[in-house]
């Protein structure tokens, strides 16, 4: 089986900081692009960033130039520093991979069960 655990979410002040990390583990082979998705309270869920293998990224609109997201290959771990954090960040974030899985013989999205990150005014 894969996992894919999220941390460090918590309670910040607005222009705050937080950094999430998603922490892959199980059968697993190789791990393409990986992502950050958050859903707040009534709202669908939202892209925030993704990052593929080599490091390419690409970031929401919302948060560019708050947060960075990395990841560690050799850990098969992804970050996500989140900066200048506003009350509008608040929502659960959820962590995402393409996984080939030495289970299943194949590639798939596991998703994370999310961590919940709340921005007061």
């Amino acid at each position: 089986q894969v996992q894919l655990v999220e941390s460090g979410g918590g309670l910040v002040q607005a222009g705050g900081s937080l950094r999430l990390s998603c922490a892959a583990s199980g059968s697993i082979f190789s791990i393409n692009a990986m992502g950050w998705y958050r859903q707040a309270p009534w709202k669908q869920r939202d892209l925030v960033a993704t990052i593929t293998r080599s490091g390419n990224t690409n970031y929401a609109d919302s948060v560019k130039g708050r947060f960075t997201i990395s990841r560690d290959n050799a850990k098969n771990t992804m970050y996500l520093q989140m900066n200048s954090l506003k009350p509008e960040d608040t929502a659960v974030y959820y962590c995402n991979g393409f996984i080939f899985s030495t289970d299943s013989g194949n590639w798939r999205v596991y998703w994370g069960k999310g961590t919940l990150v709340t921005v007061s005014a």
